[in-house]
């Protein structure tokens, strides 16, 4: 053993504790006292030659494991870490990096793992920022957004699918009560029996026992939905992973995502039927409570399926559609038109979906400019989700749609406004990262692209004016 001083507080009181020995105990058999032993465990004396003959006689201890090796090596990473300039001028003395690695080792194996996390992370986002400036970006893309872009470059519309589900839905009446109670039947013919059940998910399957469970808590409508997503599953398995060939995700991952996304679709196109619903679109002048009325249709899905009418040769008005929750946070987003909505952060606050929130039950109307001078006609309304039962919670969500300003003739919500005054359009961006607007009283941060100017003197609607 070296002459040095052996502060090993730490291993002693480790080693007792796995013995499962008292202090008193483990000083009786060391030949020390009850106050010397609890000072050297504390580090405050160092541990004597004969504690250290002691351990290795009566407990077969190997002594080499006392050695100050793994606090050294502790204390030089430690050491490293804290030269980051994260910590600026706020590193601990040597004396107190010791004197944690001798007493406490576990916090300071956590504080290292953390900063390597930490780094780790940086170097993840200077990855990414890396990829997303080359012209390969979409190897960047996480599974959602992955997915997302698939559906958007189809312009949100996938002909197999639709043109299945609208050949599926021409045998059966899918409307409402009617068409669960249809379904029901079709399944029962295919040997699939369904049940509808409280405190069961909003769908299970058994394909073992061939028998669906559906929540009778949630309307006819969903219940509707959730039953013709499994008939595509089961049903359409084939064409659904045919289709997902062809898209070649990149990850398996992204591909089972985009499965459900399939299934979502052929439900959506099996309740509202392509060419049935284009033509009831026009005749109602596109009013979602029509023809959610007419299809039995939710509001949402009515709004979302208006977004896919873009079939070769009988394509639809080009709408956008986007979902969002109290927080601003997007949850769904569809668009055949110019407008994009952004990968990161939220919407523009200035956009009416959010005020959808405000008024309840009441559609939102407003006319909107992007910073690219394209107008648009946005409609919005809350399709807050009660969760069946008094103490089940409510899901608040809107909705918002939306076409470029060329089309708003053909929707019976514009019929009242001056789309003519260009003094009627309100000044949207899609998010503040990416908005070139120097004076909007809603901006959160500066523009990506763009360097800023601070005068102290001087404030206007910013603190900062936009070069």
């Amino acid at each position: 053993m070296s002459t040095q001083k052996l502060y090993a507080g730490v291993k002693l009181r480790e080693t007792r504790t796995r013995l499962g020995l008292t202090q008193k105990q483990f000083a009786a058999k060391l030949g020390v006292s009850l106050p010397y032993l609890n000072q050297m465990e504390n580090n405050r004396r160092p541990i004597s030659t004969g504690v250290v003959l002691a351990m290795a006689q009566e407990f077969g201890f190997d002594v080499t494991l006392l050695s100050t090796g793994d606090a050294e090596r502790m204390v030089t990473d430690m050491r490293e870490a804290l030269a980051d300039p994260v910590f600026n001028d706020t590193a601990p003395q040597l004396a107190d990096l010791r004197l944690t690695a001798s007493n406490a080792p576990t916090l300071a194996r956590a504080f290292l793992k953390l900063h390597r996390a930490y780094k780790q992370s940086l170097e993840r986002l200077a990855s990414l920022d890396e990829m997303l400036d080359r012209d390969d970006a979409p190897s960047a893309l996480s599974p959602w957004e992955e997915v997302r872009d698939f559906f958007h470059y189809c312009d949100n519309y996938i002909d197999p699918v639709d043109r299945a589900a609208e050949r599926f839905s021409q045998s059966l009446n899918l409307t409402g009560q009617a068409g669960v109670d249809a379904v029901a039947q079709h399944l029962a013919n295919k040997g699939i029996q369904t049940e509808f059940c409280h405190d069961v998910n909003m769908r299970s399957y058994d394909p073992a026992k061939r028998i669906l469970r559906i929540s009778i808590s949630t309307n006819a409508a969903t219940r509707l939905f959730q039953m013709l997503h499994q008939c595509a599953l089961i049903e359409y398995g084939d064409l659904l992973e045919a289709t997902l060939d062809l898209a070649r995700f990149q990850s398996n991952q992204a591909r089972e995502i985009c499965k459900i996304g399939l299934a979502n679709y052929f439900a959506g196109a099996a309740v509202l039927p392509y060419g049935t619903f284009l033509h009831q679109a026009g005749e109602t002048r596109h009013d979602l409570e029509q023809l959610s009325e007419i299809f039995g249709a939710s509001l949402e899905q009515v709004a979302h399926r208006l977004s896919t009418l873009q079939r070769p040769g009988a394509k639809g008005i080009p709408f956008f559609f986007v979902r969002v929750d109290q927080a601003g946070t997007i949850t769904k987003r569809h668009s055949a038109t110019r407008l994009q909505f952004a990968r990161f952060g939220g919407a523009c606050p200035l956009w009416n979906v959010h005020q959808a929130f405000e008024t309840p039950g009441r559609f939102l109307r407003q006319l909107a400019e992007t910073p690219d001078g394209v107008r648009y006609f946005c409609l919005a309304r809350d399709i807050s989700k009660p969760g069946g039962s008094f103490r089940a919670p409510v899901r608040r969500l809107a909705i918002g749609l939306g076409c470029d300003i060329q089309h708003a003739g053909d929707l019976v919500y514009a019929d009242d406004l001056d789309i003519d005054n260009a003094k009627a359009f309100e000044p949207i961006g899609i998010s503040c990262r990416i908005c070139e607007r120097n004076a909007c009283h809603q901006r959160s941060v500066p523009p990506l692209e763009r360097s800023i100017t601070v005068d102290h003197n001087n404030r206007g609607s910013l603190p900062y004016a936009i070069d």
